[in-house]
């Protein structure tokens, strides 16, 4: 079908909005996807293995933080190839364009935007590269929503910090070389800083036994008496509008790479239900099935629209935090209910690894919750709408 020719749905020919840029960048990524992650992903996810050897090979192919200026190391690419990016890195898995989600718009990100010259040249070739990995520290186990409420502290000893407390819920931190971490100083103000692998006291505890996210690395930070070079701080930026800026950066990823999931859970039942033979005929052929692939198609179709724009006001840098908000909690939401439509149209097959699709949706199930839960994405635009805060 004509819609599918560039091999994704675009119904509405939003293939005419994108650059030549933009269409090369995506095969780029779609090819990488098909030989580095697809023929492996659903053995990873069942091994709950993080293949470490990806890291280095997004580096190669570019994953790392599109948007930083190359003489970084990035890409100096504008937001809708990021978002393209990651649109192509999570039809492959969710958990894969976390790794790479974090490292460019969580990591990379605030030490180009809050860093020192002499902290982005340090770190931000080496994290571009893919010759560390890093990770981002906001959430703590008694602090996800209400990251204000952090308890995780540093101390001016003169020459340094001592820096106390533990983060939860942090992808890529068993594996990470370097962590941006969010601190409260002795005056109660959020600051950011850089901790490195190998500091007294730091250590990266992994997290076991999850149902989500299994090709994807997630542990806990703790900090017991870290001594932080003064160097280390992130100098531009003080409170908590610096890792919220950050979020806003990952979440508006995230609001692509969600329609991938999608993507790929659409595509597998489509072609199912052309192959399935039942009451003598493909179950294609019959309303219910109709139904349910029409109304995938759709919900596609108005967040790749959503996403589209989106990527133009980050362009222009017109987009605000509520509108980030408003489109992952879209995308994910879309992705997920595609995800368990998909799954009734194949049936029983549709639990086992042979098909991607329960694979997806228990990744969503984290996506959904992470950088913003369904709730607080729908307070973010409640208060938007009506001036007034409901968290509190």
């Amino acid at each position: 079908m004509a819609y599918e020719s560039s091999g994704a749905p675009d119904y509405y020919n939003i293939d005419d909005l994108l650059t030549e840029e933009h269409i090369l960048i995506r095969q780029t990524m779609r090819d990488f996807v098909k030989r580095e992650i697809s023929p492996y992903i659903e053995q990873w996810a069942q091994d709950a293995h993080f293949p470490s050897e990806i890291v280095k090979k997004f580096g190669d192919v570019g994953a790392f933080g599109p948007t930083i200026p190359t003489e970084y190391g990035g890409g100096g690419l504008d937001y809708i190839s990021y978002g393209i990016i990651m649109q192509e890195i999570e039809r492959g898995d969710s958990g894969m364009r976390s790794t790479a989600s974090v490292q460019g718009s969580l990591v990379m990100y605030p030490i180009y935007k809050y860093g020192s010259e002499e902290q982005r040249k340090k770190y931000l070739p080496k994290l571009a590269s893919g010759e560390w990995l890093g990770c981002f520290g906001l959430t703590e186990p008694d602090y996800g929503s209400n990251p204000g409420g952090m308890v995780t502290n540093i101390k001016d000893m003169g020459d340094h910090y001592l820096l106390n407390g533990s983060k939860m819920w942090i992808s890529n931190s068993p594996e990470c070389q370097v962590a941006v971490v969010w601190a409260k100083n002795e005056e109660g103000r959020i600051k950011g800083l850089i901790v490195e692998r190998g500091m007294e006291g730091f250590s990266t505890p992994e997290i076991h036994n999850k149902w989500s996210l299994r090709a994807s690395c997630t542990g806990e930070l703790v900090f017991d008496n870290v001594k932080i070079p003064k160097e280390n701080i992130l100098p531009n930026v003080d409170g908590l509008k610096g890792p919220l800026g950050c979020l806003d950066s990952a979440r508006y990823g995230i609001s692509w790479g969600a329609i991938g999931a999608a993507i790929d859970c659409y595509e597998s039942a489509k072609k199912y239900s052309m192959e399935r033979i039942q009451f003598d005929k493909p179950i294609g052929g019959f309303q219910l099935t109709q139904k349910k692939l029409a109304e995938m198609l759709t919900e596609i179709t108005k967040a790749q629209l959503l996403a589209w724009r989106l990527g133009t006001l980050m362009n222009e840098g017109k987009a605000t935090t509520q509108q980030i908000s408003m489109a992952k909690r879209n995308n994910v939401d879309m992705a997920l209910h595609i995800a368990r439509e998909a799954r009734q149209i194949h049936g029983g097959m549709g639990i086992t690894g042979e098909y991607p699709i329960m694979r997806h949706m228990m990744n969503l199930e984290s996506v959904i919750t992470y950088e913003g839960t369904h709730d607080i994405h729908l307070l973010i635009t409640g208060m938007d709408i009506t001036g007034i805060q409901a968290f509190k």
